[in-house]
């Protein structure tokens, strides 16, 4: 644990590309996320660290903000509409709440037969979240920070060519002692990586 002038850093951690990441942030503290290399999805679950049955909602959270996508100043908020974090600072201003969690079967689905063996998100949160106790019922529609989902008139999703650029950074307050539970995404078929996925800095900090 180090301190500067402004706040003392908690945790200085490297989720690994493709790897899983988790901690719980206390209320006040901040968690910033640092896209290393750029163009890297980082999919991203919240739940009340006492509560895991409190959980990010991407319902309540697009509804509340009536805006489907996130930035600075959106609460991310629970099914009850419990503020779980706030994004406090993004450098890069677009963030996804639809376009989910790769999978092993959706992976099968998109891209081939051949992609069954892949490593996919909802593996990594499997993984992960068995530190916790979680296991699959517990997961839920997750944030997809920094990957770039464009909506067009007709309702149509699209992957594409990420915004963000080596060293942006978006920042999150915890509201309440929050569990996040990342993958750092190893999808490799479409643009939301790249196509090569790179290590992203986890940074917790109190003021």
């Amino acid at each position: 644990m180090s301190t500067t002038l402004e706040h003392t850093i908690i945790r200085d951690e490297l989720a690994d590309a493709r790897a899983p990441w988790s901690a719980v942030v206390r209320a006040g503290d901040v968690l910033t996320m640092i896209d290393l290399h750029g163009n890297q999805a980082v999919d991203t679950l919240l739940y009340a660290a006492h509560d895991h049955s409190i959980r990010y909602s991407a319902s309540a959270t697009v509804t509340a903000q009536r805006n489907l996508f996130l930035t600075t100043g959106t609460v991310l908020r629970s099914d009850d509409s419990t503020p779980l974090m706030t994004i406090v600072a993004d450098e890069v201003g677009n963030h996804d709440t639809v376009g989910g969690a790769c999978s092993q079967e959706s992976n099968t689905l998109r891209y081939g037969h051949h992609t069954k063996h892949q490593h996919a998100c909802v593996e990594n949160f499997l993984i992960e979240g068995a530190k916790w106790g979680l296991g699959k019922r517990d997961l839920v529609s997750n944030i997809n920070f920094f990957m770039n989902v464009p909506v067009d008139p007709d309702g149509t999703l699209g992957i594409v060519d990420g915004l963000s650029a080596p060293g942006k950074s978006l920042s999150l307050r915890a509201e309440t002692d929050t569990l996040v539970l990342v993958s750092n995404c190893p999808q490799i078929n479409n643009p939301c990586n790249g196509f090569d996925p790179t290590a992203v800095r986890m940074v917790v900090t109190r003021s």
